[in-house]
């Protein structure tokens, strides 16, 4: 009986991809199978009906707080006594409506804490803080 030595044999220095190939291939053919079955819908014969009045998309509320800390409201400046008034008219006829806060970076924190916390008293509940994006 003979024994073989190390040095009969070098190291191995590939690798063996036979595995990775059928694993890929059955990989490939479960794909092949099952990607009609995906875009495939179940058919159906929908009913006629009439047609209806379209959805209305919400509308945004645009709230500006300049650099002098006024307020404006779509563009029309309101005091601010009078801002939860304007506020609750335009909440009333949309109440889905999205209040957009732009307020200038130079102005007080405190006046724009004031003005969220005048939204959140009419009951607004959708409020976005507009940002311009980092310059890179």
């Amino acid at each position: 009986m003979a024994f073989q030595t190390r040095s009969d044999h070098a190291a191995m220095s590939e690798i063996n991809v036979t595995p990775l190939v059928d694993v890929m291939l059955v990989l490939l053919i479960v794909f092949i199978v099952t990607a009609p079955l995906l875009i495939q819908a179940v058919p159906v014969e929908l009913p006629k009906t009439a047609p209806t009045r379209p959805m209305t998309e919400p509308r945004n509320i645009s709230l500006t707080v300049n650099k002098q800390g006024e307020i404006f409201l779509d563009r029309e400046r309101v005091a601010p006594e009078a801002l939860e008034r304007e506020l609750g008219e335009r909440h009333a006829k949309n109440a889905e409506a999205n209040l957009l806060v732009q307020a200038d970076a130079a102005v007080n924190f405190g006046r724009v804490a004031q003005v969220m916390a005048t939204a959140q008293r009419v009951g607004i509940t959708r409020l976005s803080v507009v940002t311009a994006p980092i310059e890179q």
